[in-house]
């Protein structure tokens, strides 16, 4: 049974993080730099909520703000949904279809050891297929 901890471990446990005061454009630049699709945000060094790009499309672009006026504190999706690095795959594959989010923070402790994202968890599952795959064909052409 494969868990969180497993992606989380391939994929290291870098978290981006903003202030809540900064500005939307601030927060935009830092993803696109780090080729992210969300933040986590910060407040006074507490984890307050996560900025992603669906909060900027649906909160500053169709509300008509200004994305070098609005802080973040304005968008970002709060409070958190949140998985533990012993989550199941699958389990949190679920909880992203349910919550239709595309980013899971991984919380262990109550210190955020990393963040999942809906391509983490395709990729991981389809290289888990293809192994099977490999493994089923390697048995199949032995007999």
């Amino acid at each position: 049974m494969n868990q969180l901890a497993k992606i989380l471990e391939e994929k290291g446990d870098e978290v981006l993080a903003i202030e809540a005061d900064a500005s939307v454009f601030e927060a935009i630049t830092r993803m696109v730099e780090a080729n992210v699709g969300a933040l986590l945000v910060t407040d006074e060094g507490d984890i307050a909520g996560i900025v992603t790009e669906r909060d900027y499309l649906r909160r500053v672009t169709l509300k008509g703000r200004t994305d070098k006026e609005t802080a973040i504190r304005e968008i970002m999706s709060s409070p958190l949904i949140v998985a533990t690095p012993q989550m199941t795959i699958d389990e949190c594959m679920a909880l992203m279809t349910d919550r239709r989010i595309r980013h899971v923070p991984v919380v262990e402790d109550g210190q955020v050891v990393g963040i999942v994202s809906i391509g983490d968890v395709v990729k991981f599952k389809s290289n888990q297929q293809s192994y099977e795959i490999q493994y089923l064909h390697e048995y199949i052409s032995a007999r």
